[in-house]
């Protein structure tokens, strides 16, 4: 029992590590705040998200100038709806700050294999790294 509880500890320690919880990563959901980080610091932008309509979202930065490193982007089902077709969740992208400067991070709620339409959601969000 007493090993069950320490790995059932040690579970949630590391979920909570990769969720950012215990990290102090920030969390941005807002594109009318500046995004502000020191290099080698991550930070998540979450998004609402609801990838069985055929939409997900699309994400371009400037990789060429080296600010940022995707760290991981992933989609988790908003469990308050867990097992009804067509509930959606939230979209997270996780970044780490790379040098300093300004850049900007474009995000599009679209159907990848479609062209962009004026439908489309577009979200910029802009980073500025000290």
């Amino acid at each position: 029992m007493k090993r069950f509880l320490v790995l059932v500890m040690a579970s949630i320690l590391v979920a909570c590590l990769i969720a950012g919880c215990g990290g102090g990563v920030k969390t941005y959901v807002d594109t009318e705040k500046t995004i502000s980080v020191s290099v080698d610091q991550e930070f998540v932008i979450a998004l609402d998200s609801n990838p069985t309509t055929g939409y997900d979202w699309e994400e371009s930065y400037d990789d060429s100038m080296l600010w940022l490193d995707e760290v991981e982007s992933k989609y988790v089902p908003d469990e308050k709806a867990a097992g009804l077709v067509g509930a959606g969740g939230t979209q997270y992208f996780r970044f780490k700050a790379l040098k300093v400067g300004e850049t900007e991070i474009t995000l599009v709620y679209k159907r990848l294999w479609e062209d962009p339409t004026p439908q489309d959601v577009t979200k910029v969000f802009s980073v500025d790294i000290k």
